[in-house]
C-alpha cells in the first residue's frame, strides 16, 4: 500500500463508519470495530443485553455497502438446513435444485446464535471459515464479501447451549455496544416516532469495493519486530496461570489481519504497536478459556489479557531486515 492509497483507506473508511453510526447512535468505537471487521473479511461475536441495536447495526453495515442483509433467529429446534439451504426434487424439471438459505447474505446477523443445538451451530463453521457451504456433496459459494454478526445474551442462560471454543475461535471480534451515553439516549428518543427498521441509509460504496479494500489492508506492511510482538503476546496468554487454554495461532494471525486493516483506517501503510494494543483486546480475549478458581474469583479474559499487554514490552525499533 502507497501512502496516497493509505489516506484514500482513510477517508473511505470514515465514510464508512459516520453513514453507518447514523443507525446506531453514540458508538463510534464498535461502529468501527465493526467496519474493521469487515474489511478483515471477519467475523464478529456481539454479547449484549437485548435492545441495544445489534440489528440495527448489522442492517447498517449492509446498507452502507450496498449489500444483501439477512437475519437468522436461532432456537432450540432450528435445523443446520434453515441455515445453509435445502435441495429439493422439482416435479417439473424432474431434477434436485438447491434452494438457497438466508446465509447467503453480504451480512448475515445471527441472533441469539447460543439458543441453538450444537448441531445446528456448526453448520456455521465452514461457511464462516471458507465462504461457502457443502450440501448433499456440492459446494455453494455464499458470495464476496461476507460477514457474520451473531449476538448471545449474557443475561439468560436457561435453554442455551454454550459456543464450544472451535466456533469461538473462527470470530474475528468479539465486543458489546452497551448503552447510548446521555446525549445519545436523547438523541434516539427525539426520533421515536421512526421505526428502526424503515431507516434506510444510502450506500457509501458498492461490495465489489469493499472487496478491493480488504485487498488492500492486506498489503499494509507489518515489520517483523511487530510479527515478534504478537507472537510474544499470544505465547504469555498461553503460559499465564490464570488460563487453562490461551489464544491459537489463528488468534495471532488474526491480530496481524485487523491491525492491518486499523492502520490503514487512520492513513498509514504500516503497523504500528499501538494498533495492536488497540485491538488485544477484541481480537484476544474470547479466545481465552479460564481457570475454574480464576472465573469464580471475578478475573476475566479482559483482565489477564490487560496485564499481559502491560507486561510485555512493545518493540521501540524495526527490526533489520
Amino acid at each position: 500500500m502507497t501512502p496516497e492509497q493509505g489516506l484514500w483507506f482513510a477517508e473511505t473508511f470514515g465514510k464508512l463508519v459516520a453513514n453507518a453510526e447514523q443507525a446506531v447512535l453514540g458508538k463510534t468505537h464498535v461502529v468501527r470495530l465493526a467496519v474493521t471487521c469487515l474489511l478483515s473479511e471477519g467475523h464478529l461475536l456481539l454479547e449484549d443485553a437485548p435492545g441495544t441495536g445489534k440489528t440495527s447495526l448489522a442492517r447498517a453495515l449492509a446498507q452502507t455497502v450496498q449489500g444483501k442483509q439477512s437475519r437468522i433467529q436461532f432456537t432450540p429446534d432450528l435445523l443446520p438446513s434453515d441455515v445453509t439451504g435445502v435441495t429439493v426434487y422439482e416435479q417439473g424439471t424432474g431434477r434436485f435444485e438447491f434452494h438457497h438459505g438466508p446465509v447467503f447474505a453480504n451480512v448475515v446477523l445471527a441472533d441469539e446464535i447460543n439458543r441453538a443445538s450444537p448441531k445446528t451451530q456448526s453448520a456455521l463453521l465452514e461457511v464462516m471459515e471458507e465462504s461457502r457451504v457443502t450440501v448433499d456433496g456440492v459446494s455453494h459459494d455464499v458470495g464476496n464479501p461476507f460477514m457474520v454478526i451473531a449476538t448471545q445474551n449474557p443475561i439468560e442462560q436457561a435453554g442455551t447451549y454454550r459456543l464450544p471454543e472451535a466456533q469461538l475461535d473462527r470470530f474475528l471480534m468479539k465486543t458489546s455496544l452497551g448503552y447510548p451515553d446521555h446525549q445519545s439516549t436523547v438523541r434516539i428518543l427525539a426520533g421515536a416516532g421512526t421505526r428502526a427498521h424503515s431507516v434506510i441509509l444510502e450506500p457509501v460504496i458498492t461490495t465489489k469495493a469493499v472487496s478491493g479494500m480488504a485487498e488492500l489492508a492486506a498489503q499494509v506492511h507489518t515489520d517483523a519486530a511487530i510479527l515478534e510482538y504478537v507472537a510474544r503476546l499470544t505465547q504469555e496468554t498461553r503460559q499465564a496461570p490464570e488460563v487453562r487454554l490461551g489464544a491459537s495461532v489463528r488468534g495471532s494471525l488474526a491480530l496481524v489481519r485487523a491491525a492491518k486493516t486499523w492502520a490503514a483506517s487512520q492513513g498509514r501503510h504500516y503497523v504500528v504497536p499501538d494498533d495492536v494494543k488497540d485491538l488485544a483486546g477484541p481480537v484476544l480475549a474470547h479466545r481465552f478459556v479460564l481457570d475454574p478458581e480464576a472465573e469464580f474469583s471475578g478475573t476475566t479474559a479482559l483482565d489477564v489479557l490487560g496485564r499481559i499487554v502491560a507486561d510485555v514490552a512493545p518493540p521501540q525499533e524495526r527490526r533489520p531486515a
